[in-house]
């Protein structure tokens, strides 16, 4: 059987690599990938991604690859479950990432995404420090808009940050990433477990307290403010400075900005998830604010406002903005199985994985 073909030896579930062109298998039996290295010895890591054309189409996509067996063992099998199901509601939302088939081996799960070469938002930062205010404001929007429509699926998505934030070819954004979101999640609702990244937690979260939808709108103020000011706020190399920053000290907004700006950054990185600016109309509290009075939000929607970047990007090989340290990783040309990686327990667990999307969903 092709699966069995697929390879001799893996890589680590964390270890992500971008390729052009190896053999893989969609989840239709019939249609084969056609994939090659785009070199030996080079790759780009890339969120544990294999670069993929189909070879009827010629369409490229993304195809995210974990294992079974390491899921299991730190019994992540809902999360996983819970992304792809976030990922099938989120087909018809222009700033989140599609999926376009999923499919599993006896040993391995496969996402089949779009393909997105226009770098991680947190590259460009770290190449240009910061952002105009209305650049900014742009993917604010934009990320917004899409938060915005989770919230309206009741989902929270709860790992909003620059590495999360892709730019599609026209530099447009694109939310990747869905592994921590809470499905199920009315208004009124809460939620406890304690995840996140460290810069972007909100205080709630830290205090370990039940929390809401608000927090997806405190990680909004923390990724706005680090492309105004170039850090997130309260940053510091002592994650419990930083931590009791977050908890007690006010917001520093050093002079220089827009009233407006700052004003957006004091009603989002409030402490009392309460007091936020969405704790009432959510989404419709963040598109009435004065800092977004330029933006015509049914334009952004249709992508009718011009992006404020281009990434020029030269096609789908064109990697100038992946970041290059993650180019010197050394790979070996298979794409697959490690002998001694078995998944036996692992039949059951992820029924219902499998989806095959209609063309007529992205319309």
């Amino acid at each position: 059987m092709f699966f069995d073909k697929l390879a001799i030896a893996s890589f680590p579930c964390r270890s992500i690599h971008l390729f052009s062109l190896a053999k893989i298998l969609t989840s239709l039996p019939s249609e084969v990938w056609s994939l090659s290295f785009l070199t030996d010895k080079q790759t780009v890591l890339l969120m544990q991604v294999l670069l993929a054309k189909h070879k009827d189409d010629n369409k490229f996509y993304a195809v995210k690859v974990l294992q079974k067996k390491v899921i299991l063992k730190k019994k992540e099998q809902k999360n996983i479950m819970a992304e792809r199901n976030v990922l099938l509601k989120s087909l018809k939302h222009p700033f989140l990432v599609r999926l376009h088939y999923s499919f599993q081996t006896s040993e391995k799960l496969y996402f089949v995404l779009d393909y997105v070469n226009g770098g991680e938002l947190f590259f460009h930062l770290q190449r240009e420090r910061r952002f105009s205010e209305s650049r900014a404001r742009f993917y604010a929007a934009e990320v917004a808009s899409a938060i915005g429509y989770l919230h309206s699926l009741n989902i929270v998505y709860r790992d909003l940050k620059p590495e999360n934030i892709l730019l599609d070819s026209q530099g447009h954004v694109v939310l990747t990433d869905f592994g921590l979101c809470k499905e199920g999640v009315e208004p009124q609702d809460t939620t406890s477990t304690f995840c996140g990244t460290p810069e972007y937690l909100a205080p709630e979260v830290l205090r370990k307290e039940p929390y809401d939808r608000t927090v997806d709108w405190w990680c909004l103020g923390a990724v706005l403010y680090e492309m105004i000011y170039s850090l997130p706020p309260f940053y510091s190399q002592d994650v419990a400075e930083m931590y009791d920053g977050i908890l007690h000290k006010p917001l520093p907004l050093p002079p220089g900005k827009s009233d407006a700006v700052c004003s957006l950054l004091r009603r989002l990185l409030v402490k009392d998830q309460h007091r936020r600016l969405g704790a009432i109309a959510d989404f419709l509290e963040i598109k009435n604010h004065t800092f977004f009075s330029p933006i015509n939000w049914d334009d952004l929607d249709n992508k009718r406002i011009t992006p404020p970047y281009n990434p020029n990007v030269r096609g789908p090989a064109d990697t100038q903005h992946i970041d290059p340290q993650f180019t010197r990783e050394m790979v070996s040309n298979s794409v697959s199985r490690t002998p001694d990686l078995t998944a036996g327990t692992s039949t059951n667990a992820f029924n219902g994985f499998s989806f095959v999307a209609n063309e007529d969903s992205f319309l």
